[in-house]
């Protein structure tokens, strides 16, 4: 079955409350309409009620209705939601009234409605930039117990079945901390793995920290760093399946493996790939998706306790459509925790 179906149907057997911020944006409104029809989740649009039916009106999409929609600055809900949040922020100064015109932006409204329990994730960004979506995600929701950073997960759907999970790996970092020190790099390890299994589906992540050396190979700083971040990961969690350091072709290929890292668990069957730096993870997902011509999913944002999701300004209707898969997953795997 393909991944893509297997979060659909999960999706669909166990609905989450979504909420997408981005009421009256044009891609968004019309991925919600398909969420609705489908089943998929409770779809929460945010904005002005009277803007997002006329704009419903104009695409000619039906099941947008006013049943859907929440008008933040409206709602009945405001104050018991800006005096939470001048209570989460109070040490950094902010004041009730402050608070008060916060929750009206709809990205800090969506943040509140999760921290109240009153939805089960986020996604925006097809209108707002990547920092717009995490700040209000960082100062209401917060970081996960025992995770410090914030970081993406790409799903690669590749044409190689005999790598990865039948052909399917995911990598992090790919979107969010630039350079991450050996504590983050584990922190993002551990993180991604959860990723595989809560998004990618998959039963046992294991987990390649990836490097230019296997084993000692090669020595240098940048080395030194993952080394220490797999050993920090795997007191993080004891039972996961990590290893490292490891060159790209030790991790996925067996006859390489066998070479450059005899008796590892991970290497040649890595499923789950760990890039030292935020540019070897751009540079690398999108060479595999280029000349490759695998299919790029995500990024998933990670580490934060409840599901945010940050889409791509040029993203489309089936992009939204499959991140609100994603997140309403991500939320499902959250509730088990």
């Amino acid at each position: 079955m393909d991944i893509i179906k297997k979060l659909i149907d999960r999706a669909k057997k166990d609905r989450q409350r979504i909420v997408l911020p981005e009421g009256t944006e044009e891609r968004t409104l019309r991925a919600a309409d398909r969420a609705i029809s489908n089943l998929l989740a409770d779809i929460v649009l945010l904005g002005e009620e009277d803007e997002i039916m006329e704009q419903a009106r104009k695409l000619d999409l039906p099941n947008i209705a006013p049943e859907y929609i929440i008008n933040p600055r409206k709602a009945p809900d405001l104050e018991t939601f800006a005096e939470t949040l001048a209570e989460l922020r109070k040490r950094k100064g902010m004041t009730l009234d402050e608070a008060r015109e916060k929750v009206k932006d709809p990205l800090y409204y969506g943040c509140m409605m999760i921290k109240m329990g009153k939805a089960d994730g986020q996604l925006a960004g097809a209108r707002n930039s990547t920092s717009n979506v995490l700040r209000p995600a960082l100062q209401i929701i917060k970081t996960a117990p025992g995770i410090s950073c914030v970081s993406g997960a790409m799903l690669l759907l590749t044409n190689t079945p005999q790598y990865g999970e039948d052909g399917v790996l995911v990598m992090g970092d790919v979107a969010v901390t630039p350079v991450p020190d050996a504590q983050q790099l584990a922190e993002i390890a551990v993180s991604t793995a959860q990723t595989s299994k809560a998004v990618a589906g998959f039963k046992d992540p294991r987990v390649a920290m990836l490097s230019f050396s296997s084993y000692g190979s090669a020595k240098h700083e940048v080395v030194d760093k993952v080394i220490e971040a797999t050993a920090i990961a795997r007191q993080m969690a004891p039972d996961l399946h990590i290893d490292g350091e490891l060159q790209a072709d030790c991790a996925l290929v067996p006859t390489v493996a066998k070479l450059k890292a005899p008796g590892s668990k991970v290497a040649g069957k890595a499923n789950v790939l760990i890039v030292p730096s935020l540019e070897v993870g751009n540079i690398a997902y999108k060479l595999v998706q280029r000349l490759g011509e695998a299919q790029a999913i995500g990024p998933v944002l990670q580490g934060i306790a409840r599901p945010v999701n940050d889409l791509s300004r040029g993203c489309n209707v089936d992009d939204i459509y499959k991140m609100i898969a994603i997140t309403a997953n991500q939320a499902i795997a959250a509730k088990r925790i």
